[in-house]
């Protein structure tokens, strides 16, 4: 089992176990090979909300082939448990069991508002050149909200350069957005993460629509105008260290 650290955001953060799923662990899917090269990534988070801590992020460097997820298919149960209670655990089982993944590395803590984290990747390839980055955390004062990157081609930069990017809100659609009490593991609310059943009747990821919030006029919605955000969620830097 994993030994996992927690941080204070805004004096108290009981997450839940389940944000705390992860260990700032690397793995590598697949073994070298003669010929096969070495390429390092530092990948900087930055949380642009002004009230939605991001669970411990999941980073996992493959190929073209691999995708973390679709819009318009059903969420993976790895990505499912991410999405609702912050743990990435069983997403990044999923991704080093996929033969087009070169490696995964998962942050130690959540990262709060206005927050930042570096993970290092490295990825070993005969092919440096096919080599994507995919990037996802849970806002986790939301029932299922994410966001991330899908399929970053990073495969081009040369040592020392860096690619940029923003990362948008998707909905898992798998658990509904009531925003009730009890239902989001934030320290909004210090609810119940994830449930097994799927109650959104989607049950596909798409686009997020978005935080309602009590001062919106959903009456039991336990957010606030804080817990709103824009879209993009998050900023990722990429920079090529080897």
């Amino acid at each position: 089992m994993k030994t996992c650290k927690s941080i204070a955001i805004a004096s108290s953060i009981a997450l839940a176990g389940a944000l705390a799923g992860c260990g700032g662990s690397s793995s590598s899917s697949s073994s070298p090979s003669a010929g096969d090269i070495t390429a390092s990534y530092d990948v900087v988070i930055s949380n642009l909300t002004n009230a939605q801590p991001l669970s411990p992020i999941a980073v996992v460097a493959h190929d073209g082939d691999f995708r973390v997820f679709t819009i318009g298919l059903p969420a993976t149960a790895g990505l499912e448990l991410l999405a609702e209670g912050g743990d990435n655990s069983d997403f990044i089982t999923e991704a080093d069991a996929d033969s087009n993944v070169f490696a995964s590395v998962s942050g130690s803590a959540p990262i709060p508002p206005a927050g930042t984290d570096t993970l290092t990747i490295s990825a070993t390839t005969a092919n440096i050149s096919n080599i994507n980055l995919s990037l996802v955390t849970m806002l986790v004062n939301t029932n299922d909200g994410f966001s991330g990157i899908n399929q970053l081609a990073v495969g081009q930069l040369n040592v020392g350069e860096s690619l940029e990017v923003r990362g948008v809100v998707y909905d898992a659609g798998t658990e509904s957005n009531s925003e009730m009490a009890g239902t989001i593991p934030g320290p909004a609310d210090g609810g119940e993460g994830f449930n097994a059943l799927r109650d959104d009747r989607a049950d596909q990821v798409t686009m997020h629509t978005g935080v309602v919030s009590a001062d919106d006029g959903l009456a039991e919605s336990i957010l606030t105008q804080q817990h709103r955000f824009d879209n993009s969620a998050v900023s990722i830097r990429v920079t090529r260290t080897n």
